[in-house]
């Protein structure tokens, strides 16, 4: 099963500045641990040293937030697309 993640510019460098990758997983759990093996930097981008998403990372499963639904355990089917979005902020 093909899902499709894409990438924000900002994140990029961590992955040979391509803005998606496709991979074959079940859940973003599976998703986090193919990342971390392909693209370690991207990884420790989206994910602390306990594993858990950062605070100021969002993931989003097609239109939802995975917070919304099951967390790292939302599950994914064929074609959905995983979005990753850092939080932007300024002053």
């Amino acid at each position: 099963m093909t899902i499709t993640i894409h990438i924000p510019a900002i994140l990029r460098n961590y992955c040979k500045g391509v803005s998606e990758l496709s991979l074959s997983a079940a859940s973003i759990r599976a998703v986090l641990e193919q990342i971390e093996r392909s693209h370690p930097a991207l990884y420790r981008s989206i994910c602390d040293e306990t594993g858990a998403v950062r605070r100021h990372v969002n993931l989003f499963v097609n239109t939802s937030h995975m917070r919304d639904r099951e967390g790292l355990d939302t599950a994914l089917a064929p074609g959905d697309v995983v979005t990753i979005m850092p939080a932007v902020s300024g002053g």
